[in-house]
C-alpha cells in the first residue's frame, strides 16, 4: 500500500485488506495519511439545521421522517428563511463553520418552496459560513442555480453497496444517486457523499460502497460516515449496536482511499464516549455535528451540544476549523 496517494482504481480486495489490517496498524496508516493532507489539529463542526421535517414518501428503511412509517417525527412545514438565519447566527457565534440545510424531499421541484431554498443559501452564505443542502435528487439546472445562490457543498449519500441498496430502500436507485452526484459536479459545488454503517449490512457491503465512493473523480469533498440510530416504527429499530472496533475500521479504510476529502463522523456520534471519538479523531474523521439543542436532525437522532463539544475538543487539544472559500474540484487521473 502506497499511503497517502490518491487513485480511483481501488480493488474489492485491496480495500478489504485495508480493512481487515490490525487494528493499531490501521489506525497508524491512515494518521500518517492524514497529516499529509489535513491539519491534524483541526475539526470542522458542523450544524445541521431541518429545513423541512417529515411526510417524505421514500421508504428508506432507516428513516424517521418517512411518511411510510409511524415516528414521533410529525410533518413540518418548510421553515421560513429568518428563523434559518437565526439559527445559523447562533452556530456561528459557538464557532460552527458549516451549516447543512436537510429537507425531507424526494427531489427537487422548480417551484416557490425551491425559490426559497435558494435564498436561505444566499443569506447563511453571505454571513461567512459554508452551506451544505440535502434536498434529494437534483437536475443540473437545479445544482447550477444551488451554485448561483452561493452553495459550497451538496449531501447525497449512498447509504451503502449497489447490492444491499434494494433491500434498505425501493423508491430510488442506485443509479439515481449516482446520477445526481454526477448533476452536481457540472458545478462548483462541491460533493459530500457516505453511508451508514448499521443497515444489516455485511463488511463486502462497505468494502463496495467505499470502493464506489473511491472511484469517483474527483473523489467527495466531504465522505459522512453515519452510525444507525434505531428510530422506533422503522423496519431497522431492532438492528443492533454497530460495534466502535467497525466504526474506527470504517473511518480509517476512507481516510486511506479518499486521503483529500473531510471524513465526517455524523450521525450516531451521541453515543460515542470521549474516548472513542478521540479514536475517530486519531483515524482520520476530521469533521463533526453539534447543536444548541441535543438533535442533529430530528426528535429521534440525538446530537451533542455545543459546550459538551468544545470542552472535548479542548480536552483533546484540538480547534474548530474556519469556513473555506469553495474550491474548484480537479479531477486527477492516473
Amino acid at each position: 500500500m502506497s499511503a497517502g496517494r490518491i487513485r480511483y482504481n481501488w480493488q474489492p480486495a485491496e480495500i478489504r485488506a485495508i480493512y481487515d489490517m490490525p487494528l493499531l496498524e490501521l489506525i497508524y496508516q491512515a494518521a500518517s495519511t492524514h497529516r499529509q493532507y489535513h491539519d491534524p489539529k483541526q475539526i470542522q463542526v458542523c450544524k445541521l439545521i431541518s429545513i423541512k421535517t417529515g411526510g417524505c414518501p421514500e421508504d428508506c428503511s432507516y428513516c424517521a421522517q418517512s411518511s411510510r412509517y409511524q415516528t414521533e417525527v410529525k410533518p413540518q412545514a418548510l421553515l421560513d428563511k429568518q428563523t434559518v438565519v437565526d439559527i445559523a447566527q447562533t452556530a456561528k457565534q459557538k464557532g460552527i463553520s458549516r451549516v447543512c440545510m436537510g429537507a425531507a424531499w424526494r427531489e427537487v421541484k422548480d417551484n416557490s418552496q425551491f425559490d426559497k431554498v435558494l435564498e436561505m443559501v444566499k443569506d447563511v452564505t453571505d454571513m461567512g459560513l459554508e452551506v451544505c443542502c440535502t434536498l434529494g435528487m437534483v437536475t443540473t439546472d437545479q445544482a447550477k442555480r444551488l451554485e448561483a445562490a452561493g452553495l459550497y457543498a451538496y449531501n447525497h449519500n449512498l447509504d451503502t453497496s449497489s447490492d444491499y441498496y434494494s433491500t434498505i430502500i425501493t423508491t430510488r436507485t442506485y443509479g439515481d444517486r449516482l446520477n445526481t452526484i454526477d448533476n452536481v459536479r457540472q458545478t462548483n459545488v462541491t460533493v459530500c457523499s457516505g453511508g451508514i454503517l448499521g443497515l444489516g449490512e455485511t463488511v463486502d457491503d462497505r468494502v463496495s460502497m467505499l470502493q464506489t465512493l473511491s472511484s469517483l473523480n474527483p473523489h467527495p469533498e466531504s465522505v459522512p460516515i453515519n452510525i444507525l440510530s434505531q428510530v422506533p416504527g422503522t423496519p431497522l429499530e431492532n438492528q443492533p449496536e454497530v460495534p466502535i472496533w467497525e466504526v474506527v475500521r470504517m473511518i480509517a479504510t476512507a481516510r486511506i482511499l479518499m486521503p483529500t476529502s473531510d471524513v465526517r463522523l455524523s450521525a450516531g456520534r451521541a453515543r460515542l464516549s470521549q474516548v472513542e471519538q478521540a479514536l475517530c479523531f486519531m483515524a482520520g474523521a476530521n469533521s463533526i455535528f453539534s447543536s444548541d439543542d441535543n438533535k442533529m436532525l430530528t426528535v429521534t437522532t440525538p446530537c451533542p451540544d455545543y459546550d459538551a463539544d468544545r470542552d472535548m475538543l479542548n480536552l483533546l487539544g484540538l480547534e474548530m476549523r474556519p469556513p473555506a472559500q469553495r474550491p474548484t474540484p480537479v479531477a486527477v487521473h492516473n
